[in-house]
């Protein structure tokens, strides 16, 4: 099934001109339940490779492009572009358009002091807490690694389990359709 196929039509007059056409209202938005969204038993972590695309995901996952809006809405991804993590070669680019200066100091952090002094896993910095560059034991964090940290972000994404997809595209139908 691809995404607009089931959405509710409408007559639109695009060009202000009394031609109606016959258009999806793509103005519907489909959020996941919370009991769904947090069942850890309905879907597995996956590491998004670098430049790979929701489609190729897709296909990987589920046998067919046509289903990449299923992993965008199981990961309340609404941004194509920058929701989804960016290739290297895109990255580099978005970095220097964005920074005069990607090796500059983007912000100083330093290890909490309680609850969480450590990271799980390599990607993890939710130990560590932004201070003035002032503060003991301040480390510079650079433009650069700040936004490889949140491309890492991105990275991480849940898969719904393919058995689950039939059920899912159900309650989108159901959902969409209202």
């Amino acid at each position: 099934m691809k995404y607009f196929e089931t959405f509710p039509k409408l007559l639109y007059d695009i060009d202000n001109t009394k031609n109606l056409k016959l258009v999806a209202d793509i103005f519907r938005r489909i959020k996941l339940r919370e009991s769904l969204k947090d069942n850890a038993a309905l879907y597995s972590l996956y590491d998004v490779p670098s430049g790979e695309s929701p489609e190729t995901t897709a296909f990987k996952h589920f046998g067919s492009t046509d289903y990449f809006w299923v992993i965008m809405i199981s990961n309340n991804i609404t941004d194509r572009y920058y929701g989804w993590p960016l290739s290297e070669s895109d990255f580099e680019t978005y970095v220097k358009d964005k920074y005069a200066e990607p090796d500059g100091v983007h912000h100083y952090e330093v290890t909490q002091s309680s609850g969480n002094t450590t990271g799980d896993g390599p990607f993890d910095y939710s130990h560590k807490v932004e201070v003035n560059s002032d503060a003991v034991g301040a480390q510079s964090v650079s433009n650069r690694q700040f936004e490889e940290r949140e491309q890492d972000k991105l990275r991480n994404i849940k898969l719904l389990d393919a058995k689950f997809l039939p059920l899912f595209i159900e309650e989108f139908e159901r959902l969409v359709t209202r």
